[in-house]
């Protein structure tokens, strides 16, 4: 299970873990604030239950109840935030629902009960607060919930019984007696993880389809971006009501406007800022006296302006979320929806792609109308467009979880800068590209912050490669490999496999294309088929059905000079109607160089009887390498799709709650360097952290003298090793910090003397001597993009001068776990390269699963070092092993059971 570390006791009733802090998605998409209850709540709690119902009271309370008493009052606000842990939802400063639980008898057990305000009810906060006081109570060592609940609260057992829990019933004298375990299991998780993609993609729905929007800061000057916004939601003929809000004129763009948003008369769903920055804090209070769903803000001169305005920035979004409000920017380009019944652009961008199947989230606004621009002009229609700006609140996460059930967008494209949450990016990416795949261009790889580069994971470029694929990703470098990618996925079917046909009219373009296709790790059906120069539409078509109806070929790639006798447009419309007809039969992708025209060309489109862009239409590039290289990644793509899925298994016999306790020690403790970046573990705590893991290491005495080394040798049992404590000699083979298979005492003596002179320190490590095997090694390490990071390679100075080492992101699958330790170039050494018997990969493999675990639920940890762990047909063997802890760099994600601080990025 996920847990942080462990509560250490009961605590002051006004102070809690900041962790236990979050701002929540409820299911219509509007958002709460959870946090838990202090006394200072108990005025609000007096009038929240002041505003329940006799019902709502009745089933709560199994009575009347009018009012709270003053001795209840105090029980319910004064907790000690460990046996009695109560949380408050609250939407701006209102209470609208509480939860708490009550240990049972000092022991494991505890009873949980919440009560939901009746204009809040069926949002889902009944669910959430369960999913929080779980995580809570285990934090504090609860295992079990019990719940008391009356027969005809049908609303109450049923979030119990949808929350996938086993949960035991009894009913006796109408009342059900409900127990459950609050370890998690898979069907939880799910149920969880399904809860708050229903929830995420709801709020992001409800930006997209606004009934009503209001422009505020709409202006008659056209060089003021009030004026463009307005004129841009107008000239797409937005199919809701549109309020324009500027207090100096009665009317904008013949219009009729109002002084403040508050003026509107009707409702006002979203509500679009281009005012200067100093002036959004007083845009936000009238939003929110308005009751405004959303808020979309161009305007600049937030956190990309300075510390001062990141402090305007978090303040904005915070007082946002807290009354249930989202957020797009500020210094967003804005969003658009291209479905004909919304048509909504609600941006700066004065003019769109066609409609189509594309969603497309961006970071930066600078570059988002350069985007939709080239977009337009290549043919590439898209479904949804959003620019977050400085991700405040709505961050691509929010729109992977949109795009995941939205039956109008079928390709997914992103433009990143950062990832806020990695882990949480990584889960999301990774179940979409499931059913819809993902381009994603990230600028800025290289760029890493100065608090991250020193425990940042050096990665190469082929890993990082393999990280993208990891999650099913396709990576391109540039906005033009976007594109190229995009119409290829948007316009054509994946292929079956990687053999490829090349068919045209000229013999050295075909060869470009076929010499591409080989350096791409594609497979050739056929060497070229050349038409030649002087063949007609016919002949060209018939060539290419032949090759489409071909059942060694999986993709196709047309290569077209045109004549100089007849027009190139009539030897399009053949392929055309060649490639529909063909599709009918088997549906392969079909790439072209055609008519040296970049996009979709008319000729090479299909379209339905009004004119809209369809399914099917021929992709063209101006050149065959382009044309080839974008079929070659959708081919991995495709290949990615068709292996399987692989689980997200727990390994047996963890015990994250103890190691939380071990990690929260260590972090309340000293260091052993204070000028080290790093708060390594001592030995004992390092093994002890382990331990709860099911990671055992080699058996080991720290020693400082020539006798003493000799007693841990003999309490061991020879053959021992000898090692320096000095990590710096560990890496040095010229130095030789070891002295190993030692059978004596005599040897034993006469390792330390040798130790002491190279290393000038008595303190000797005295291990018993491991099996022999292949040294491998498994780290753990911190990158700013993809959050922790698995690697395993050989261990030596071979695998160091190389790097050969294989990454995978955390959560890890079983099949990424057993792919991670296959993948080193020198991985056939372990298989039996050289005649020998080869290692238990499994147990590799599982041994990484362990670590996986570890850094899943105890995200503190900052470095671990496995090195060397020896490879034997018989299983893996720890004999080294060394781990940092400290503040997680990123907020971790385990799923949404996670508690949270609010403070954390919120992406």
């Amino acid at each position: 299970m996920t847990t942080a570390p462990s509560a250490a006791g009961p605590r002051d009733p006004f102070e809690y873990p900041r962790r236990w802090e979050a701002d929540v998605v409820l299911a219509d998409g509007r958002t709460a604030h959870l946090r838990p209850i202090v006394p200072d709540d108990a005025d609000a709690i007096v009038s929240f239950h002041g505003k329940l119902s006799d019902e709502t009271r009745y089933l709560r309370y199994f009575g009347a109840y009018p009012r709270i008493p003053d001795r209840d009052l105090r029980r319910f606000t004064v907790v000690d935030h460990y046996n009695r842990v109560a949380f408050t939802a609250l939407i701006g400063d209102e209470i609208v629902a509480v939860g708490r639980y009550e240990r049972l008898d000092d022991g494991p057990n505890a009873e949980v009960a919440f009560v939901v305000a009746d204009a809040h009810q069926g949002r889902g906060l009944g669910s959430i607060l369960l999913e929080h006081l779980a995580a809570a109570a285990a934090e504090c060592g609860i295992d079990r919930f019990v719940a008391e609940v009356l027969a005809e609260n049908r609303a109450m057992a049923r979030v119990f019984a949808e929350a996938g829990y086993q949960v035991s019933r009894e009913l006796e004298q109408g009342t059900l007696h409900l127990e459950f375990n609050i370890d998690p299991t898979e069907e939880s998780l799910e149920v969880a993880r399904a809860r708050e993609q229903a929830a995420e993609a709801r709020s992001v729905h409800n930006l997209l389809h606004p009934r009503s929007v209001a422009v505020i800061g709409a202006s008659r000057d056209p060089d003021k971006i009030g004026y463009a916004v307005l004129t841009n939601v107008l000239t797409a003929d937005f199919a809701g009501t549109v309020y324009p809000v500027n207090p100096a004129h009665e009317s904008v763009r013949g219009v009729r406007a109002y002084r403040s948003v508050v003026d509107v008369p009707g409702e006002v769903d979203l509500a679009i800022v281009a005012v200067p920055a100093e002036q959004v804090a007083d845009v936000l209070d009238g939003a929110l006296a308005k009751g405004v769903s959303a808020l979309v803000i161009v305007s600049a001169g937030f956190g990309e302006s300075g510390p001062h305005g990141l402090h305007a920035e978090l303040r904005l979004a915070g007082e946002a979320r807290a009354h249930g409000m989202r957020v797009v920017g500020p210094n967003a380009l804005g969003v658009v929806n291209t479905d004909p019944s919304v048509r909504f652009n609600g941006s700066l961008a004065p003019q769109l792609p066609p409609r189509g199947n594309t969603g497309f989230f961006c970071q930066s606004g600078a570059l988002g109308i350069a985007i939709l621009a080239d977009a337009r002009q290549r043919g590439l229609g898209l479904s949804t467009f959003v620019s977050a700006g400085n991700r405040a609140d709505v961050s691509g996460n929010d729109l992977l979880q949109y795009w995941e059930t939205d039956p109008n967008t079928d390709v997914v494209l992103l433009y990143l800068e950062s990832f806020g949450n990695p882990r949480k990016f990584a889960r999301l990416a990774r179940r979409l590209a499931r059913s819809k795949p993902i381009v994603a261009v990230r600028s800025g790889r290289h760029a890493v912050s100065r608090e991250l580069a020193a425990t940042s994971a050096n990665v190469d470029e082929a890993s990082v490669q393999a990280l993208f694929e990891q999650a099913g990703i396709i990576r391109v470098d540039s906005l033009a490999q976007l594109f190229d990618t995009a119409l290829v996925l948007a316009n054509q079917p994946l292929p079956e496999g990687p053999s490829v046909a090349v068919v045209g009219n000229s013999a050295a373009i075909g060869a470009l294309a076929a010499d591409t296709a080989m350096a791409q790790g594609l497979t050739l059906a056929f060497d070229p088929v050349d038409v030649g120069a002087q063949s007609g539409p016919e002949e060209f078509a018939a060539a290419v059905r032949d090759a489409l109806h071909d059942p060694d070929v999986d993709a196709l790639v047309v290569v077209f000079v045109p004549p100089l006798a007849i027009a190139g447009t009539a030897y399009a419309r053949a392929v055309r109607e060649v490639a529909t007809a063909a599709s009918q039969r088997a549906a392969k992708p079909i790439v072209s160089t055609f008519l040296a025209v970049e996009g979709v060309p008319e000729e090479l489109a299909v379209r339905a009887g009004d004119g809209t862009p369809m399914f099917g239409s021929i992709p063209s590039y101006p050149s065959p390498e382009r044309a080839v290289t974008s079929l070659a990644r959708v081919i991995r793509y495709a290949a990615w799709r068709q292996r399987p899925t692989g689980s997200f298994v727990r390994p047996d016999g963890l015990h994250p709650e103890h190691a939380g306790q071990v990690v929260h020690t260590a972090l309340a403790g000293p260091r052993a360097d204070e000028e080290d970046v790093h708060h390594w573990l001592s030995d004992a705590q390092c093994q002890e952290l382990l331990g709860c893991y099911g990671i055992d290491v080699v058996p080991f005495e720290r020693v400082a003298t020539a006798d003493d080394a000799v007693a841990a040798a003999e309490r061991l049992g020879y053959p021992v090793a000898v090692k320096s404590v000095d990590q710096r000699l560990s890496r040095r083979p010229d130095l030789s910090g070891a002295r190993l298979d030692l059978l004596s005492e005599d040897g034993v003596r006469t390792a330390h003397e040798d130790l002491l002179e190279v290393s000038g320190a008595p303190e000797v490590y005295v291990q018993r001597m491991g099996p022999r095997g292949s040294s491998c090694a498994i780290t753990l390490q911190d990158d700013p993009s993809f959050g922790s990071l698995v690697t395993f390679g050989l261990s030596g100075v071979l695998g160091d001068l190389i790097g050969d080492r294989a990454y995978r992101a955390v959560p890890l699958t079983d099949t990424d776990a057993a792919d991670l330790v296959r993948e080193p170039r020198m991985a056939p050494l372990l298989a039996g390269y050289t005649g020998d018997e080869p290692a238990d990969l499994a147990a590799l493999s599982g041994l990484v699963l362990r670590v996986a675990a570890l850094s899943e639920d105890i995200p503190e940890v900052r470095a671990l070092e496995l090195d060397p762990v020896i490879a034997t047909p018989d299983g893996a063997t720890v004999v080294s092993a060394r781990i940092a802890v400290g503040e997680p760099p990123s907020r971790p994600d385990s799923g949404p059971r996670r508690l949270r601080s609010i403070d954390e990025p919120t992406e």
